[in-house]
């Protein structure tokens, strides 16, 4: 069995503390690779330099959409020239965020959209952040289709099945988070047993989210194999399909990581 991590900050508060603790029990429940995220530009050196120095540790660049009032400047050269870190293997996390409203909604808007067009050059998959955001994702992500083709992904998915449904016909994946564990995620979980087979991955969006049984703890990597397991028991198959399944999606669509 492999399980990878497709969604984790291991450089936040509560695990950056002891990090390689946190790396060393994902790695005894069997996880094989992990996806670090950036979420601010003063955040990139440091998350691919834990790539860089750990074999099994991937990075991604971005902004989340909290930040973007802090980075409506941000072009997509600073983001093309760090693409080029041999680890770096992802865009984001980027996209739209109107529960909290953080950041303006059109700055936001603007900058997922340079993140799009530099997933669309590089080939690297953009990671999106979507919440209370349905209609405008679904129609930026529309609209940016028809332009010229993108490897994508929404990540931590808690959306409503019928904005799955526009997702995966846009031909993106679906990552399904602890959340999906929740005694009150009905919904989700019926969305969960939907998504096709060869669109699903699994992540922790460690330190947050830790999926049953360790609700009320800071969510680590090795919690992935929780949520593996539960979803197996969603959809009528054993934990080892699912985590070799959601394995090798990650790698198909990660090709950088898998070259």
């Amino acid at each position: 069995m492999r399980l990878i991590d497709s969604h984790c900050h291991l450089e936040y508060e509560r695990l950056i503390e002891d990090q390689p603790g946190v790396l060393a029990r994902a790695r005894a429940a069997g996880v094989s690779g992990m996806l670090n995220i950036s979420t601010r530009r003063s955040e990139w050196d440091q998350v691919i330099a834990t790539a860089d120095r750990e074999p099994d540790v991937w990075a991604s660049v971005g902004i989340h959409p909290h930040e973007a009032d802090a980075h409506a400047d941000l072009g997509r050269d600073a983001l093309l020239a760090a693409t080029g870190r041999p680890k770096v293997i992802g865009i984001g996390e980027s996209g739209l965020d109107y529960h909290y409203d953080k950041s303006d909604r059109a700055v936001q808007r603007d900058l997922f959209r340079t993140h799009i067009a530099v997933a669309r050059e590089t080939g690297l998959p953009i990671i999106i952040h979507t919440r209370d955001a349905e209609d405008d994702t679904a129609a930026i992500l529309a609209d940016e289709m028809e332009q010229g083709a993108f490897p994508a992904l929404i990540h931590c998915f808690t959306a409503s099945a019928s904005f799955a449904g526009k997702v995966l016909e846009l031909g993106l994946t679906i990552s399904l988070s602890g959340i999906v564990t929740f005694k009150n995620a009905a919904a989700l979980q019926d969305v969960a047993r939907s998504i096709p087979a060869d669109r699903l991955l699994i992540e922790t969006d460690s330190p947050f989210l830790a999926p049953v049984p360790h609700r009320g703890r800071p969510c680590e990597p090795a919690f992935v194999r929780d949520t593996a397991a539960f979803v197996a028991n969603l959809r009528g198959v054993s934990t080892e399909e699912i985590a070799d399944t959601t394995a090798g999606n990650f790698f198909a669509l990660f090709t950088k990581a898998a070259a």
